[in-house]
């Protein structure tokens, strides 16, 4: 997959990996990820006021359903299999339940160059699963810091500031972007949507290309997590995603959902999210090392489903869906 985004992705890569001093402004990175939030968001909500809100909950709750099952999935493969503590067992599988926003980004330019179309709705999907899995990410690491017993357990769950964590999630940039312009979209529709349709979908590919070489930096800067976490979250990165993907493709069959629509929803749940995640997982749990988790999630995950992944999720989609 040499789409010219992927391989700006690449030249960060190299340039982190060989030490060069290249660099993008923390302001600029700032603007990049605001703008990405804002278009997705706004292609969004122009896509969903064509469709009756009703029809959307029977999917949204199948959806919602079958994310949940993958950090459910993930925790105890890490904390049996790979022997972590169930602080960094539960902040992983958090991250790998969440998704991410440049991931899909990067998914959808690839089903524009394939010729494949896919509904706005889908955002709406994006903007559900990327927080119930961090609440139940929190809930996992309580439930294995309280002593056996109902009551124990329930006292591990009132001792997180809930009210803070809420905040953090639902009102923390990813999410109030996203929602903020799926709303702003729905409102204007077509019509609205058209005299800054140039700014927002035009240049979305461009802006994206920027975005991922800084990713690719900020990927190289991870790598060395993995000198102290051994090969199995190596594996643990490439094996999740597809596992998680084949939960996507299932739901999309049983939804009635089209080929690039499956392959968006396989994607989402393949990605695992290095934004909303980190933030929340300091707060909620500040015990786990952030370091095997946004290095599995950025530093593994995401270039695998870059160079990897996202064309075999498409294959899965053509397949299953299709075929």
């Amino acid at each position: 997959m040499l789409d010219p985004i992927v391989l700006f992705f690449l030249l960060g890569v190299l340039a982190g990996l060989s030490k060069s001093d290249l660099k993008i402004p923390a302001a600029i990175y700032e603007a990049l990820s605001i703008y990405l939030l804002l278009a997705i968001g706004l292609k969004g909500g122009v896509e969903l006021s064509r469709y009756p809100l009703g029809e959307l909950l029977h999917s949204s709750a199948w959806v919602l359903a079958a994310g949940l099952a993958i950090p459910l999935i993930a925790y105890p493969v890490l904390r049996h299999l790979g022997r972590f503590g169930h602080h960094d067992a539960a902040a992983i599988a958090a991250h790998y339940g969440s998704v991410s926003v440049v991931t899909y980004s990067v998914a959808v330019a690839a089903l524009g160059e394939a010729g494949i179309g896919h509904d706005g709705v889908m955002v709406i999907y994006l903007v559900l699963l990327e927080m119930p899995a961090l609440l139940l990410g929190v809930v996992l690491a309580r439930l294995g810091d309280a002593p056996a017993g109902g009551g124990g357990r329930l006292q591990a769950l009132r001792q997180v500031h809930w009210g803070r964590l809420a905040h953090e999630v639902f009102l923390g940039k990813s999410i109030l972007l996203l929602a903020g312009g799926l709303v702003i979209g729905y409102v204007a529709g077509e019509a609205g949507y058209a005299p800054i349709a140039p700014v927002f979908r035009d240049a979305f590919k461009g802006v994206l290309a920027l975005f991922l070489l800084e990713m690719g930096l900020v990927a190289a800067s991870r790598a060395g997590a993995f000198r102290t976490s051994g090969v199995f979250l190596l594996g643990f990165a490439i094996v999740m995603p597809l596992v998680a993907a084949a939960i996507g493709i299932a739901t999309a069959r049983q939804l009635g959902f089209s080929v690039g629509n499956a392959a968006l929803l396989a994607t989402l749940y393949a990605s695992a999210s290095y934004i909303a995640a980190p933030a929340a997982m300091r707060i909620a749990v500040p015990q786990a090392n952030p370091a095997l988790s946004i290095g599995a999630s950025l530093g593994i995950t995401f270039p695998f489903n870059l160079f990897v992944g996202i064309p075999i999720y498409l294959w899965m989609a053509r397949t299953f869906i299709a075929g």
